[in-house]
């Protein structure tokens, strides 16, 4: 498999982006990166840990799909899993889950590490297979949302396959960081783009095909999104950094983090 290392530089830019041509990047960046991302990263995800973001909140404390105990039973969709260790937790405590990844690799770690008691799904989050009303739960920790250029079309998927009382929590990048330069150090606590700058960020090759495109939101957007979607807003949570974590992720660091948030969580519920 051809690693992300050993193509040309891609150039980094700023441009209009569709609904395919970002879920076609997103598949084939998550299909060439996923060994290396979870060779840096797995340490820190665990094996069956449900951490929302590179801060480290762990569900078991934050309890943002609710009680623990409460989970047994539950049937739980969780989108854009990766290699499943927030659905293996879920498990763990009881949980029906069923991971869903749009990248076939990072399915594979999934099975690396072991399914026992998962559902694992390869689907695009903008078009989930499953019947309406299939799930109590849904969740996703820096899944889909962040790389899809209609996040309303997946939060309107996402309430179909809800029950009635259904509760979403998902993370993202907090859009305040679009506005400061995606570096841990100092270098990277100066404002350099306008926050109300909607354009999305894309890598692209040598004959301009988007490899990478994530999209930004501002947190009034985010909210209407959640709201266009049918669902109600209960809380929006913004995770402080943490004494103990002292790791730097792309442009999270421990200076940053004691500065401006990192990841914005919404919990959202689909009242009927």
């Amino acid at each position: 498999m051809i690693q992300e290392s050993e193509l040309p530089e891609p150039e980094a830019t700023r441009r209009d982006t569709n609904v395919t041509e970002s879920s076609r990047a997103s598949r084939g960046w998550w299909d060439r990166n996923a060994d290396e991302y979870q060779r840096d990263h797995g340490a820190f995800l665990g094996d069956d840990r449900f951490v929302w973001g590179p801060e480290g909140l762990d569900e078991a404390h934050a309890a943002l799909l609710g009680p623990a105990a409460e989970l047994k039973g539950k049937d739980v969709l969780e989108i854009g899993a990766g290699a499943a260790q927030c659905s293996r937790w879920l498990a763990a405590q009881g949980a029906r889950p069923v991971a869903l990844d749009l990248s076939h690799r990072q399915l594979q770690h999934a099975l690396r590490i072991g399914a026992e008691g998962l559902g694992l799904v390869q689907a695009d989050a903008e078009a989930l297979p499953f019947a309406d009303a299939s799930f109590d739960l849904a969740c996703s920790a820096y899944g889909a949302l962040p790389f899809v250029a209609d996040p309303v079309q997946v939060l309107r998927e996402v309430r179909r396959v809800l029950r009635p009382g259904g509760r979403f929590v998902f993370s993202v990048t907090h859009p305040i960081r679009w506005a400061f330069p995606d570096e841990p150090g100092p270098e990277g606590l100066s404002v350099a783009a306008s926050y109300f700058d909607r354009t999305p960020y894309v890598e692209q090759d040598e004959q301009g095909r988007a490899v990478y495109v994530e999209h930004h939101r501002t947190i009034g957007d985010r909210v209407r999104d959640v709201a266009a979607a049918g669902f109600r807003l209960v809380d929006l949570v913004e995770p402080e950094w943490p004494a103990w974590n002292s790791q730097e992720w792309g442009g999270w660091s421990p200076l940053r983090g004691n500065l401006i948030p990192g990841t914005a969580i919404f919990v959202c519920v689909r009242d009927e």
